[in-house]
């Protein structure tokens, strides 16, 4: 595997073209009331790309080359990831595994929580950021979960363990699934276990399940993109590529997945909208449901060990349905503060349940 060192830098005329857009931004007219019912709000939309104009996007790059990165070529893939070895000779090798519409910019923050502990290695993935061009398709959680895989053991690591929330859950869980040697266990914010249609499934149900499905179906019927880039993923990316305030819009998730109780800040939120404009990296990072749609894999129980953190504000684990598919699950904490970015808005909670959980691994 060959893996060279990697600087962020991107180009002075990259940065001031952005700048251009930002200042000739056509606005779509904003909707009866403005709210977020009919999507991202233009009144949103102002006051964002007015702070989006004052970013010192060199101010970030510099906490991204306060670390060690990388570039790796793993299944023919650029693969760009920060690595940070612990003093501490004893630590336990750790993958950070991100988020959508997220990136590897979640975890910089965590870097110093968690080094007295773990060696980490925080991937962005295939398609996403630094991880670009993407190369070819069939880029599955499953394909991303064999090449963080490889990249472990490339690195020396013959024992580790991942953390992940939303698409890096669902990778985590597929390691889980895939179970490696030496594999310690996936921490989770998320198990993606549905009924099934059984209704024996919904025996024992109480208030606290009802409301989880609730919430689901909320997030379904908001969670349009889900649609678009299922089944249109090169029309979407068109449009992202074209227009930063259409890709900060497209990105509401950061704001809308709990309804109004988000706690990522909106420098945060820019900074991450920055990260995929200026890498070009739309394309990539949308793809991802529509392979998911398309893939080709029978139901499995993962049979690896398997911990939950469940945020107050986030998608609600159902613990019996994450059981019927997780045969592993040895770890369940609930928190009453944070959501669905909680690496961005309570990373010492997650810091803490992550030292828990793999102290008795």
């Amino acid at each position: 595997m060959n893996i060279t060192s990697f600087t962020a830098s991107i180009a002075q005329s990259d940065l001031d073209d952005l700048q251009l857009r930002l200042e000739n931004t056509r606005f779509a007219p904003a909707a009866p009331g403005d709210s977020w019912d009919y999507g991202t709000p233009e009144s949103y939309l102002r006051d964002m790309v007015g702070q989006w104009q004052q970013l010192d996007w060199r101010s970030v790059e510099d906490r991204i080359n306060a670390h060690p990165n990388f570039v790796a070529d793993v299944d023919g893939q650029p693969i760009h990831f920060v690595h940070v070895r612990s003093a501490n000779s004893d630590a336990t090798p750790l993958l950070l595994a991100h988020t959508y519409p997220g990136s590897f910019l979640e975890f910089l923050p965590m870097v110093e929580l968690l080094t007295d502990s773990f060696h980490l290695v925080i991937p962005s993935m295939p398609g996403f950021a630094f991880s670009t061009p993407l190369v070819d398709g069939g880029w599955t959680m499953d394909r991303v979960a064999r090449a963080y895989d490889e990249l472990m053991r490339e690195l020396g690591y013959d024992s580790y363990g991942v953390h992940g929330s939303d698409g890096g859950a669902m990778v985590a869980r597929e390691l889980a699934v895939l179970n490696p040697d030496g594999f310690l266990g996936a921490h989770v914010l998320q198990l993606f276990s549905f009924p099934s249609g059984d209704p024996s499934e919904l025996d024992g149900f109480g208030p606290k399940e009802y409301a989880a499905l609730e919430h689901l179906q909320w997030f379904q019927k908001v969670g349009g993109y889900n649609a678009m880039n299922g089944s249109r993923p090169q029309t979407v990316a068109a449009g992202l590529s074209d227009s930063p305030v259409g890709q900060l819009a497209y990105n509401e998730l950061f704001e809308s997945f709990g309804n109004g109780t988000s706690l990522v800040r909106p420098e945060q939120v820019l900074e991450q909208v920055s990260l995929y404009w200026l890498t070009n990296s739309s394309a990539g990072a949308v793809r991802y449901h529509y392979e998911e749609a398309r893939a080709a894999r029978e139901t499995v129980v993962s049979q690896g060990r398997i911990g939950v953190a469940v945020f107050a504000d986030d998608f609600q684990t159902i613990r019996s349905l994450a059981e019927r598919d997780n045969a592993r699950i040895e770890h369940w904490s609930e928190f009453g503060r944070g959501g669905h970015f909680a690496a961005l808005e309570v990373p010492e909670d997650i810091a803490a349940d992550l030292k828990v959980f793999f102290s008795r691994s």
